[in-house]
């Protein structure tokens, strides 16, 4: 959310795995400045990166509804869905967020 470094996601997977084998895991990790608030549906880590004092609650809020946007237009949420899709996630992802800040997150109204 906001201005962030693309290539701070790079860091996120080991971060997590690093985490997993301590079995110290939690739905916010950190990097330097950098935090990572991350949910796992299926095969899938849907991930939010922020700077700044971010309220979680909305984040993880957000990261659910997409879940449900997705599920909505592909039926079943995975890997390959994505892929086969890929427009038009792209596609709804620039209707559901404007500057890294969550709008409309309706199936019903995104579908118009």
């Amino acid at each position: 959310m906001g201005n962030m470094d693309m290539g701070e996601i790079d860091h996120f997977m080991p971060i997590l795995m690093k985490k997993e084998e301590d079995a110290d895991v939690s739905p916010l990790l950190t990097h330097g400045a950098s935090h990572f608030l991350w949910i796992k549906h299926s095969n899938l880590y849907l991930v939010a990166m922020t700077k700044k004092n971010s309220n979680a609650a909305l984040v993880f809020s957000f990261l659910y509804k997409i879940v449900e946007v997705f599920k909505e237009y592909f039926k079943e949420l995975e890997e390959e869905s994505i892929r086969d899709n890929f427009v038009t996630v792209y596609e709804l992802m620039d209707e559901v967020m404007d500057f890294g800040f969550p709008q409309t997150t309706d199936s019903k109204i995104l579908q118009e």
